[in-house]
């Protein structure tokens, strides 16, 4: 699984835009659920379900909480899932490593084959 960081609202945009299978981890540095679903996440990438995934990392402290506010979310940590750039899920707070893949499978679906 690829990992980006979002360092602006532009950056942002331009993953949602980029990428079709998108989990985007929204989280901020004093957040002890943040840290515990960093490890999650890290334990997701290897799984099976993670192929072509693309994480992108969203720090308040960096995009700005008004970014936040714009987009709704009222907790961190909290996972969006995009496909082709649209929200299909949104998940408040921690999320074990079997929650992340079950919810990427029912909302992100498998990866499309390039080579079918």
């Amino acid at each position: 699984m690829q990992t980006l960081h979002a360092s602006s609202p532009d950056d942002y945009a331009a993953a949602l835009a980029a990428h079709p299978r998108l989990l985007v981890d929204y989280y901020k540095d004093d957040c002890p659920g943040c840290k515990m679903l960093d490890m999650s996440l890290q334990k997701f990438a290897t799984d099976a379900a993670a192929e072509g995934v693309v994480l992108l990392k969203v720090k308040m402290e960096i995009v700005g909480e008004e970014f936040f506010r714009g987009l709704g979310l009222r907790q961190t940590p909290t996972l969006s899932l995009f496909k082709d750039g649209n929200e299909a899920k949104r998940l408040a707070g921690f999320q074990a490593p079997g929650q992340i893949a079950q919810a990427v499978a029912l909302h992100l679906g498998a990866p499309v084959d390039s080579a079918a």
